[in-house]
């Protein structure tokens, strides 16, 4: 199924690339700690010690949970930007709230590759419906679009019967916004007589359920996803095979274990962690929130990057026991000091109106006492006493849930 690709990099040897980004890294690692948050955030780490996945793993996570707290420390970025605001083609704020800036350079976004795997080409005109209020969607879709040489009408949110004339009148073969207000879109259309002349779409932003998609291929819109952030831009995006989405070349992706740094198994759900290249405004081992898993092999496309699931959940599963806050980090502390242990998942229920805490904890061989041993470790952490309930190895479902609270209140 080898189709066109966007450029040399996408079918480049993995190992070729692993040597090619790690190189560029040291480079934006320097770049970087010339920013006094980077400086404090990377101290006591060497950027040359930087250059494989196992020397980047050793660096601290910044978790994008804790960028409101830091950026109203030391405004407007934490400390994080290395072109200083007036210099910026553009700031945002983002709900949180999180404040970003767009610096120079064609596609830093990287939305381009994702477009073109989509079918988008150089002289299509395509709607825009992300919102171009205050936050970055709209942009970051838009540079895409602009450095593949693609017309864009600035349609935004709300206001839909404008966006149904503007559609009308120019005619669009492609959309890039949510997949529901493309649902919406098209049911204007169709309400007013006329056949849409939508052909492709990127949609990204929301879920897109498998009937959704199905409803608009039926609809005569080829519809890819693609999964960004807006430090970052697209991590990465769905192709022709629709198998997984390939990770874009602009980006380092990890999956770590939720509530810690360290990366994952091969296959298994963890958190996503991205290192980024932008020279002005560059992110070193994010942590995003999100949950996914690595897809075995290449895309039958053949582009050679690595694939993950797409979103899978939150990672951030922190709930409150008996009036304390039990956070990821604290369960996989207690794997930590107990390395035989496997997959670990701590199970929140109600007994007799009293919060209780079960932590089934994987294990292959376990020796007698270690069911009590780590309970304690889990009293010691938590400062909550708890059950332990030692299960075979992979009994428990690889989805990367940590902390399940299944008591059904709000």
């Amino acid at each position: 199924m080898m189709l066109a690709h966007y450029d040399e990099l996408e079918t480049r040897e993995p190992n070729a690339r692993e040597r090619q980004q790690f190189a560029r890294l040291g480079e934006t690692l320097a770049r970087a700690r010339t920013a006094p948050g980077w400086a404090r955030q990377l101290d006591g780490f060497e950027s040359n010690a930087v250059a494989d996945r196992a020397g980047l793993a050793r660096l601290p996570l910044l978790r994008k949970s804790e960028l409101p707290t830091l950026q109203q420390a030391e405004p407007p970025f934490g400390g994080f930007n290395v072109m200083p605001a007036g210099k910026a083609r553009r700031l945002f704020m983002s709900p949180g709230p999180i404040f970003e800036l767009e610096g120079g350079g064609a596609d830093h976004y990287g939305v381009a590759r994702a477009l073109f795997a989509g079918g988008f080409r150089s002289g299509d005109i395509v709607h825009n419906a992300f919102s171009y209020h205050l936050t970055p969607g709209a942009f970051i879709f838009e540079s895409g679009l602009d450095a593949l040489g693609c017309a864009t009408i600035a349609g935004g949110v709300g206001n839909t019967d404008q966006q149904l004339a503007a559609i009308a009148h120019f005619k669009p073969s492609g959309y890039v916004g949510t997949p529901d207000f493309l649902k919406v879109l098209l049911d204007g259309v169709e309400k007013s007589g006329n056949k849409a002349p939508f052909e492709r779409a990127l949609v990204s932003g929301a879920a897109l359920p498998a009937t959704l998609r199905q409803e608009l291929g039926t609809r005569g819109v080829d519809v890819l996803q693609c999964y960004a952030i807006a430090e970052v831009g697209v991590i990465a995006y769905e192709t022709p095979a629709r198998d997984g989405m390939v990770v874009n070349e602009h980006v380092v992706l990890e999956i770590v274990r939720p509530g810690t740094g360290d990366p994952v198994p091969a296959g298994d759900v963890g958190e996503v962690v991205v290192t980024s290249f932008n020279p002005d405004y560059p992110m070193i081992r994010l942590a995003t929130g999100d949950l996914s898993a690595v897809l075995p092999g290449r895309s039958p496309c053949g582009r050679t990057n690595m694939r993950i699931k797409g979103w899978m959940g939150r990672a951030d599963q922190t709930t409150k026991v008996k009036g304390m806050f039990v956070h990821p980090a604290q369960v996989a502390e207690v794997g930590r000091r107990h390395p035989q242990l496997g997959r670990l998942r701590l199970i929140v229920t109600r007994a007799g109106e009293q919060d209780a805490m079960t932590l089934m904890a994987e294990c292959a061989s376990p020796p007698d006492g270690l069911a009590g041993a780590v309970a304690a470790t889990l009293q010691g952490v938590t400062r909550l006493r708890g059950e332990v309930t030692l299960v075979a190895a992979g009994a428990l479902p690889n989805d990367g849930k940590v902390i399940a609270d299944e008591r059904g209140i709000a």
